[in-house]
Order: structure tokens, then C-alpha cells, then sequence
């Protein structure tokens, strides 16, 4: 997550805290600790939590412009006279491309039915210890990011200043479509705080693994969710529409005209859903608390699509790229009536699971609520076209316009050459 409150890029006074923001953190944490303690009605549970998640992730999701304006080559307030190896790197960048999007159903559903078929056909204990170990490895590096930059605001500065680094790089004989470009860049920048965190995590994974406790799995899929809609740009507006619709009808398939999903989130018994307890008195039979789940799936999609909305808001406010404060006031029509609209197309899936007693793919639903709201509210405001020409991929586009440019300057360049020769030709004719 971002730091709270960075300085206005004026070099001013920061503009003070977003009260709904503070509350949404508050909400998380509160939630989390007190459905331990008191029975929450777990349909109000969910809809609070999960709001509270998205408008946490999606406000922390606007470091990405920062990063991106470093991308395309900007340089931040204060840096203009430093030279180029002392400014502050690009970062990497993860953008998903149209391509991406269109495979994306497929190959979730070769995933899904593939687990499918591991717990049909295996012991389904070997498949969670195999699983658990991967989840927990993943859960303690996304722990160890949200956790740093609460730590590092919360210790001395001694503890942020000081910072440990080696370069190591590790040859390796995988193929690059496996193992991606050889060697691999295992090289290490971080301060004391991150130390700590990664500490904390890793006791807290391995506590974690021992007893598979539900608020302790419910931490490790807020910090998937919370890192996944922050880290992460669906590029345009129109790739998110196609994700979308693709995963719609991916829901639907394997909820509806299948058990598959269901199964699966059964059995699966790993951090990739939020368990919600319907009461905390044990059942008499099984000696186990009720819980309700909603697959982070159903949270983390939605919230690509959500967070680039609210970075499309601050592009139309022209909020200033450098420095990032994820607290800074401006006018959010966009992300406020998608997540509005994302909320009442939550409750109407709790609806209808309650009505009918029966599972509910949360996409048949969500989807709809998400691309109609946006579409209505870029209708209703006149931007419909700026909506759908709005683009986080300029790195990408200037890349292909520079090789363009290159492939007309050198059939300019071939043909004064050509008609050069030409000309020599013609003299020595004469």
C-alpha cells in the first residue's frame, strides 16, 4: 500500500486525509477483529468488507499514474537538474494486453477444471498441502508489502533511511517461456522495516499453515486483494470491458452448467476466497463454525476495472502525477457510481443466494452492474469518447509510433539513395 499522505506537488502542506478512505481501513480492520468476537449478519459482514476493500485498493491503485508518467519518461519536481543515473528508475510496470484478455476465460477454465480433476482423482490432502505451500509463499510476500509501509510510518526514521542492498543475479537452464530471460535478477533493496515485515509474515504464514484458521486465511486473501488492484493496470478502458465480458460468461458456464466451481471452493483449502461466519457456535455435528465465502475473484477483477475508472477520474481532474497522495481531494463520478453500482450487484447475488438457497455466479451480477454504471455515467457526462480513448499503455503506443517513424525514414532513406544512384548513372550515360 501507498504511504498515507505525501506532500502536495507544490511543495505546500498535504491537503489533509480522505475521511472515507480512513473509515474504509478502519471498517477492514474493525470487521476483521470483531466478527471474532460478536455475531455480524454475515450478508452485512461481506458488503461492508469488501466495499471497504476496494475503496482502499482502488485509492492505492494511484501510484500507478505516478509510476507510468516515470515510465514515459517524465522526470518528478526536483530532479530536472540531477543526472540521469541519480533520478528516480522507471519502475516495472504490469499492463494487461487485449490479447490477455481474450485468453483470459481459457485458461482460467483450464485452471479451474485441472484442479477439478486433481481433487477427483487424488487424495485431496496432497492437493492442499501442495497448494497451501504455494499460497503461503505468495501470501507472505503480499504480506510483507502491505505490511512495510505501516511499519516504516510507524517506527523511527533510522529504521527507512538505512538501506540493505546486494546484487545477485542467478544463471539458470530453463527455457524462456518457463523460466523467462536468463539470469534471473534476485538482486536486494530494502530497509530495516522491510526486514521486520518479512519476519512478521513469515511467522504469520507458517502460523498460518499449521492451523488453516479462517480470520488468519481471510488476512492473507485481504493482502491479495489489497496488492492485486494496486500493482496492477487493465491498460484501457476497453480491455477491462472485454475481461469482463469473457469472464461473465465463464461464470455463469461453470457455476451454472456445471459443479465444477463449486467443488473447488469446497474443497480448496487455501486463501483464495474471504470466509464469512454465519454464527460462532460451533455446529453440534461437526464441531465447526458455519461460514459463507466469496472467492477474491469476484473482488479483485471487479477492482481492476474499478481503480482504472478512478484513475481515469484523476487524468479528467488533471491531478498532478508527482507526488502520489492517495488522500488528495478531486471529483470521482466515475468510480463512485461503479462501486455504488458494484455494491447494490453484490447484494442482489446475496439476494438471490438466499432466496433460492443455491450458489450464485457473483459476475452474472457484478458485471453488468459495473460496465452499465460507467457506460450511463460517461453517457449521461458527454465523454464517452474520452472514455474509450483514455490509455495506460503510452510507452507501449509511442514504442510502436518511434518504429513506424524509423520504417518511413529509412524508405526515405532508401529511396534518396536510389534515386541518387540514378542520377550518377545518367551521368556517366551523358
Amino acid at each position: 500500500m501507498s504511504t498515507p499522505t505525501e506532500p502536495a506537488s507544490d511543495g505546500t502542506a498535504p491537503t489533509g486525509r480522505n475521511p472515507l478512505l480512513v473509515l474504509s481501513m478502519a471498517c477492514i480492520v474493525g470487521l476483521w477483529a470483531g466478527c471474532q468476537i460478536v455475531t455480524i449478519p454475515y450478508y452485512v459482514n461481506l458488503l461492508i468488507l469488501v466495499t471497504s476493500i476496494l475503496y482502499v485498493a482502488c485509492h492505492s491503485s494511484l501510484i500507478l499514474r505516478e509510476e507510468q508518467a516515470l515510465a514515459r519518461g517524465e522526470i518528478p519536481p526536483g530532479e530536472e537538474d540531477m543526472d540521469e543515473k541519480d533520478r528516480t528508475p522507471p519502475p516495472a510496470t504490469e499492463t494487461l494486453r487485449k490479447e490477455d484478455a481474450m485468453q483470459f476465460p481459457l485458461m482460467g477454465s483450464a485452471s479451474l477444471f485441472s484442479l477439478y480433476m486433481a481433487f477427483k482423482f487424488f487424495d485431496a490432502d496432497t492437493v492442499n498441502l501442495i497448494i497451501s505451500v504455494y499460497f503461503c509463499a505468495m501470501g507472505c510476500a503480499a504480506l510483507t508489502v502491505t505490511l512495510s509501509p505501516l511499519l516504516s510510518a510507524a517506527l523511527p526514521s533510522s529504521f527507512t533511511t538505512k538501506r540493505i542492498s546486494k546484487e545477485m543475479k542467478l544463471n539458470h537452464p530453463l527455457p524462456s517461456f518457463l523460466g523467462g530471460e536468463s539470469p534471473w535478477d534476485m538482486s536486494l533493496d530494502c530497509n530495516r522495516a522491510d526486514v521486520l515485515s518479512f519476519l512478521a509474515s513469515v511467522v504469520f504464514c507458517v502460523f498460518y499453515f499449521k492451523t488453516k484458521h479462517w480470520a488468519l486465511n481471510n488476512v492473507l486473501g485481504i493482502a491479495f486483494c489489497l496488492q492485486g488492484i494496486e500493482r496492477f493496470s487493465l491498460g484501457t478502458y476497453k480491455i477491462g470491458a472485454i475481461l469482463l465480458v469473457g469472464l461473465f460468461f465463464y461464470d455463469i458456464f461453470w457455476v451454472f452448467g456445471t459443479d465444477v466451481m463449486v467443488t473447488v471452493a469446497k474443497n480448496l483449502d487455501g486463501p483464495i476466497k474471504i470466509l464469512f461466519p454465519r454464527s460462532l457456535i460451533p455446529h453440534p455435528t461437526s464441531g465447526k463454525i458455519e461460514l459463507s465465502l466469496l472467492g477474491l475473484g469476484d473482488i479483485v477483477i471487479p477492482g481492476f476495472f474499478l481503480s482504472i475508472l478512478l484513475r481515469f477520474d484523476a487524468h479528467q481532474a488533471d491531478l498532478p502525477y508527482f507526488p502520489t497522495n492517495i488522500h488528495a481531494p478531486f471529483p470521482k463520478p466515475y468510480f463512485h457510481s461503479c462501486l455504488i453500482a458494484y455494491f447494490a450487484g453484490l447484494a442482489t447475488t446475496l439476494f438471490v443466494m438466499i432466496r433460492f438457497n443455491a450458489a450464485q455466479p457473483a459476475l452474472l451480477y457484478l458485471v453488468p452492474a459495473c460496465l452499465g454504471s460507467s457506460l450511463a455515467c460517461a453517457a449521461y457526462r458527454g465523454e464517452l469518447k474520452s472514455l474509450f480513448a483514455y490509455s495506460e499503455e503510452e510507452e507501449e503506443e509511442e514504442e510502436e509510433e518511434g518504429e513506424e517513424t524509423q520504417k518511413d525514414g529509412s524508405k526515405d532513406e532508401g529511396a534518396k539513395v536510389e534515386d541518387e544512384t540514378k542520377g550518377q548513372v545518367a551521368k556517366k550515360d551523358d
